[in-house]
């Protein structure tokens, strides 16, 4: 391996003749940036020092006590079976840049020192960081950048790579510093994606192959490595000392803790108590009444333990009881139709939230991908295309969430459902609400967290005055995530998280190629032609309005699809921590609290 210490002058002349001829085979007006992003700007320039979010008084060192839920059983977040531990992606694994979290849709150079995007946008070279090494202080090499790519791509790694990075044809070393990747066709997020890579290690992953079980610890290109270790107890990280990046601009600031441990509890009710008796430091509340009746007490009035809302401007997504249409039960749209006017949001949210939350409305909630309205003429293009596989619904009324605002619209709302079961073959009689074999309409939730029980009671109730049975049943960690993976249920909660810039991803929960596919997030099992040709519609958009258009478009396929049953969301994060750090004054815009953890730090006594 050729590095800065052993090249001969020889080899100084030959990677300068190699140099100058990469500025020949760049095609004519490529771009050469520090960074990448959607539409070109860049907020930062070439030569800045740190982001805005992060804070130069930032101290080095201290603890940091986190929790997780379940156990591990591996040490590789990047494959199907099984569960590695929390914290391991974000802390081990760098990528080759590293996303802005007060704009949009941008990233800046981190393993990757430069980007250039061709005219024709499909190619891009990329000049590796010289100084970037992994943890055993081997160079990160471009032979370790076009592993990394095979490796996602093919059947050892979790489905979701070969999905995501699907439009990244292949990829070809021109030296130990300069690679190129070669696309499929022009994308106008594709480089962005590409840009997104995780760095591995091939050396090491030659030696230990890359869907390996067990508990070998690895060597990891990002700021910590793995201490110590008990499956089912807690993980220790600890800082590397010899992280090459510690000062580079976009790690500046920032994982400032010497080591982050995290603990591992059976459920969030019994995790919530350990937060309280301080067996760790920091969590994010997602439930509604631990936040209005759990966080309280002298510890909470005496400051010692601060609550704080976080306001941000991510893109919601979409939350709520997903129907897995593979099964029988489900296949029909009135039936899902029926099931989701039984849902209460508004009794849930007053009687169980105390009103904190905002009824979802959209798959694309809190951001200006939702549709609203009737379709616009740029949405209508697209809908037109593909008519014959879409519900009048979605050209002739705008996606209205069920309402229960009015006294009686409950009421009403089952009667409705009544009547779009019976034009579905369902009939009441004998007890029960039954089909043309007499077989009762029976189902199971499967749930992660027994807090969600008191959420199904009510619904499961309202869907008993029509003659169904749901029964909702929580299981551990483990065995949800593995029903998940296997589509091995009837009825779950899940929520389809969106980007800022939404594209690729929209493949991996919604194509009809993912339906199947055991590991996708197609969780629905959602296989329409039409969502399908609106998917390529988002990944292929040409400009911003387009990208707009076309998802709203596919807002309106999946709405009147009844594909879940929408439940709420929150603009804000909600968090709790032991009163023993210190934070930045500026607050990003588009992150999650890890994220924005990771600029804070120890106070120093």
């Amino acid at each position: 391996m050729i590095t800065k210490n052993n090249q001969s002058d020889s080899i100084h002349l030959l990677f300068t003749c190699i140099s100058l001829a990469l500025l020949l085979i760049i095609p004519p007006g490529a771009n050469a940036a520090h960074g990448v992003s959607i539409d070109g700007n860049l907020k930062y320039p070439a030569n800045f020092s740190q982001f805005d979010y992060t804070s130069a008084d930032a101290q080095q060192g201290g603890d940091l006590t986190l929790h997780g839920l379940g156990s591990f059983d591996k040490f590789n977040p990047f494959t199907l079976k099984g569960a590695a531990p929390d914290g391991l992606q974000e802390l081990g694994f760098d990528a080759l840049t590293v996303a802005s979290l007060d704009e949009p849709f941008a990233r800046y150079g981190l393993i990757a020192e430069d980007i250039e995007l061709a005219s024709d946008r499909l190619s891009m070279l990329i000049t590796l960081n010289k100084s970037a090494t992994f943890s055993d202080g081997s160079p990160i090499t471009t032979e370790d950048v076009k592993f990394s790519l095979e490796i996602l791509k093919s059947e050892d790694a979790h489905p979701f790579y070969s999905s995501y990075f699907q439009d990244i044809d292949h990829a070809e070393i021109i030296d130990p510093h300069h690679i190129r990747f070669f696309f499929t066709e022009p994308n106008r997020e594709i480089h962005i994606i590409a840009s997104e890579l995780p760095v591995f290690s091939k050396a090491y992953y030659t030696k230990h192959p890359f869907n390996e079980e067990g508990f070998t610890i690895p060597v990891v290109s990002g700021p910590y490595t793995i201490h110590s270790f008990s499956p089912g107890k807690n993980i220790v990280y600890k800082k590397n000392p010899n992280y090459w990046a510690k000062n580079h601009p976009t790690r500046k600031n920032t994982f400032n803790f010497d080591t982050i441990t995290y603990k591992f509890f059976k459920d969030q009710t019994i995790a919530v108590e350990a937060f309280k008796a301080h067996d760790y430091d920091f969590m994010m509340v997602n439930i509604a009444k631990q936040w209005a009746r759990d966080m309280q007490g002298s510890r909470f009035a005496s400051g010692e333990i601060q609550k704080q809302y976080l306001p941000h401007k991510l893109n919601a997504g979409m939350q709520g009881f997903v129907f897995n249409t593979r099964r029988p039960l489900f296949k029909d749209r009135k039936v899902r139709q029926a099931l989701g006017l039984a849902f209460d949001f508004t009794w849930t949210n007053k009687s169980l939230f105390f009103n904190q939350y905002e009824q979802s409305s959209s798959y694309f909630n809190n951001s200006i991908y939702a549709a609203s309205g009737l379709p616009s003429e740029q949405e209508l293009q697209l809908l037109n295309q593909v008519k014959e596989h879409l519900p009048v619904e979605v050209f002739t009324t705008p996606p209205t969430p069920v309402s229960t605002t009015q006294k009686g619209q409950l009421r009403s709302n089952l009667l409705r459902a009544k009547q779009l079961l019976n034009e579905a073959g369902w009939a009441y009689r004998d007890g029960a609400l039954r089909d043309s074999n007499n077989t009762p309409f029976e189902f199971e939730i499967m749930l992660a967290s027994p807090s969600f029980e008191r959420v199904m009671a009510p619904f499961a109730g309202n869907l008993a005055k029509l003659g169904i049975k749901a029964h909702y049943r929580t299981v551990d960690i483990a065995l949800y995530i593995r029903n998940m993976r296997t589509f091995d249920y009837d009825m779950m909660v899940n929520v389809f998280g969106q980007s800022q810039s939404p594209g690729n991803e929209q493949r991996g929960m919604w194509s009809g190629e993912t339906a199947a596919q055991p590991g996708s997030r197609n969780y629905a099992g959602v296989d329409n032609k039409a969502v399908d040709f609106l998917v390529e519609q988002i990944i292929y958009a040409s400009d911003q309005q387009s990208l707009i258009a076309a998802c709203r478009a596919l807002d309106r396929a999946l709405w009147y699809g009844y594909y879940v049953i929408p439940n709420w969301y929150a603009p804000s994060h909600r968090v709790v921590y032991w009163n023993k750090f210190n934070q930045p004054k500026t607050i990003p815009l588009y992150y999650s609290t890890f994220d924005i953890l990771m600029t804070w730090w120890t106070k120093v006594d």
